[in-house]
């Protein structure tokens, strides 16, 4: 492989920098500095992205945490961004509102109130934002749009930031807004105006959250406008900006990015991103989309986090390699650094940036990606740390090599000669030099080893005092599912999980039309799945329960499976898709609403029978497709219906 030297020369604060690849590369401070640095994030949401981390048993729930938020140990994270939940699918999953209905208000629902408690444990001074992705129904006014009555909008979202600090004693500093239309722009300065009579004038507002333009023109035509936006946030900018958002004098931020499978080819990925968002487009905070890959494989962009925590039944969680790739940002920098001027491409390929505390301090973060293109092309991942007296260097290898290895050593004491230290880079590594001595790779012993979700699952729901508002490893596609006391039954069905939803949600994808919550192996094949139901819509109610479910997230609305129905007018059928348009049998089954009635339901083989309170409705029928998927648990429509005793028995 091609070697690179680079030559460092300290003249800057009393040391400057020089690269020598051929030619030199100035770092000083002779031109000024450039933008304060905000920091680097994680977002958790958009959605459901976390869902199965709250499952997790102790100590492993504790190390992910420290992994992705304790300082001087692994990502140690500068910013946690969070959906503020709207009731609907947003990608992954749906997370619950504060407000399911305009005369409700909890502030516990869902797992993002927890884990941004959890990140503050970790580093108090953690950034946090709030940015919803979608609403719920009685926001939009039976439209499937929140910024027609603004007001109503602006409340709904000042209130889970209230809700922060009055419940959970945090507080939000940031809100974003999806602003794809012009005229939002009324939004934007009503939300300013509500936030500042709640006494959250601190609270700053990121738009659009989402593309540099329309709103960088608008900033720069509307002054009203201008003063309620803080930060200009464009989601994967492919580290450019556009000269209108530039003119504006705000923030630049990558408010979401990455998105990419989180092995050594997105770990090389991330490198760059993490670079050249400021050396290309002045970006001086990027957030990683997402957080950690802690949903379901199988769902949409399965492992597109900085970590992977997919099985709280085994245990077992992966320290990815973008982990390590913040680390060489994040460990050696804070919030308020500023950049030099002279940052830049090095002309074989790569880039470095400069960052000072303005006391003393320089950090130099150097990557030598190839191409764009070649950057997916990378395999497995070497990461030495390498330390000396004076000047710490922290160094990632991206290796062709067909052996996937972590290895940590030490570099031989590196001497300042005449201001200059010099490296050998070869292509594909990453590099930081430092004046900070904290930084280490922080580590716990192996998690358990990796294993299928059990074949044998029960849940009787019967917590009276849950941690969270959802059932452990159930995954909300559409709809949300929530634990429930029924206090009108004096009998074994006082602790249900309910479906609580009565409308759609506005929503920010192609949400079903039924609701639906999916669990367990995807790659399920032979399997009975047995739950209690209680439809409460009458005559109109449905239920159901379902295998082979092949489909979730945001391509939820096509699934296929096999999905045993009754419903509240008496009758039942078994249809192949969750819109209940392929019918495989159909018939009388006498359910009502307000009784609760046991399903079972087997597939095997191409063979499907079901009972019905211990008794056959249909002889067998025949699916052919398809071959494996998630057990499931829904309803009909958006409607209120209860599930108890649910239980699966896989082969």
């Amino acid at each position: 492989m091609e070697q690179r030297v680079l030559a460092v020369a300290v003249l800057f604060l009393g040391w400057s920098l020089s690269f020598c690849l051929s030619q030199t590369y100035l770092l000083d401070d002779e031109e000024g500095l450039g933008r304060v640095f905000d920091g680097i994030g994680g977002l958790s949401g958009g959605g459901a992205t976390s869902r199965l981390l709250v499952n997790y048993a102790e100590p492993y729930r504790r190390q992910i945490l420290d992994y992705l938020f304790k300082p001087h140990f692994g990502a140690s994270l500068h910013i946690l961004k969070v959906e503020i939940g709207g009731d609907a699918q947003t990608t992954d999953g749906t997370e619950p509102s504060h407000m399911h209905y305009e005369n409700d208000e909890n502030y516990f629902r869902g797992y993002e109130w927890w884990l941004m408690k959890e990140a503050k444990k970790r580093n108090p001074n953690i950034t946090l934002i709030g940015l919803p992705w979608a609403f719920p129904g009685w926001v939009g006014h039976g439209k499937n749009w929140p910024y027609d009555y603004p007001d109503i909008t602006a409340a709904y979202v000042v209130n889970w930031i209230l809700g922060a600090k009055q419940y959970h004693d945090l507080d939000i500093q940031y809100v974003g807004i999806w602003n794809e239309r012009s005229y939002d722009n009324k939004y934007i300065k009503l939300l300013r105006y509500t936030l500042d009579k709640s006494g959250l004038g601190s609270v700053r507002i990121i738009a659009s959250d989402n593309l540099w333009e329309p709103i960088a023109l608008s900033l720069l035509l509307d002054p009203e406008l201008s003063r309620a936006v803080d930060v200009i946030g464009a989601h994967y900018p492919g580290t450019n900006t556009v000269m209108e958002a530039v003119k504006t004098k705000k923030k630049l931020w990558s408010s979401e990015d990455y998105s990419t499978f989180n092995d050594e080819v997105g770990g090389g990925c991330w490198a760059r991103i993490l670079n050249q968002n400021y050396v290309n487009g002045l970006m001086t905070s990027t957030i990683s989309w997402n957080l950690v890959a802690s949903y379901y494989d199988e769902l949409p962009f399965g492992r597109d986090g900085l970590m992977t925590a997919e099985e709280p039944w085994s245990g077992n969680y992966v320290v990815e390699s973008p982990i390590w790739i913040t680390a060489h940002t994040t460990q050696f920098t804070q919030p308020g650094w500023t950049y030099l001027q002279t940052v830049g491409h090095l002309a074989q390929g790569g880039s470095y940036v400069a960052l000072t505390d303005g006391k003393g301090n320089l950090t130099v973060v150097i990557e030598t990606m190839a191409s764009w293109a070649v950057l997916f092309w990378f395999f497995p991942f070497l990461l030495p740390m390498f330390s000396s007296s004076g000047c710490v260097i922290l160094k990632s290898v991206f290796k062709n090599d067909l052996i996937k290895f972590l290895r940590f050593s030490v570099l031989k004491s590196s001497v300042l000669l005449d201001g200059s230290l010099t490296l050998n880079l070869a292509e594909d590594e990453v590099y930081t030099l430092t004046t900070i001595p904290t930084g280490q790779k922080g580590s716990y012993p192996d998690s358990p080893p990796s294993a299928r979700f059990p074949k044998v699952y029960k849940d009787n729901f019967n917590v009276p005092n849950p941690s969270f508002s959802e059932a452990p490893n159930f995954a909300d596609q559409t709809g949300v599912f929530e634990y429930y006391i029924n206090m009108t039954d004096p009998g074994p069905h006082v602790f249900t999980l309910r479906q609580v939803l009565t409308e759609r949600p506005v929503t920010w994808v192609a949400d079903a039309d039924q609701t639906i919550s999916v669990i367990g192996d995807y790659q399920w094949q032979n399997l009975t799945v047995v739950c209690d139901v209680f439809m409460e819509s009458i005559k109109t109610g449905g239920v159901f329960i379902a295998a082979r479910v092949d489909k979730g997230g945001q391509s939820v609305r096509s699934a296929k499976g096999v999905f045993f129905w009754v419903f509240a007018d008496g009758t039942y059928k078994v249809t192949n898709d969750l819109a209940g348009q392929t019918v495989l049998a159909e018939g009388q089954s006498g359910t009502r609403a307000y009784g609760w009635n046991t399903l079972s339901l087997t597939v095997e083989g191409q063979d499907v029978s079901g009972l019905l309170n211990g008794d056959p409705l249909w002889k067998k029928t025949v699916v052919l497709t398809p071959k494996n998927g998630w057990a499931a648990i829904g309803t009909h429509s958006f409607e209120l219906a209860q599930f108890d005793n649910f239980a699966v028995v896989a082969e």
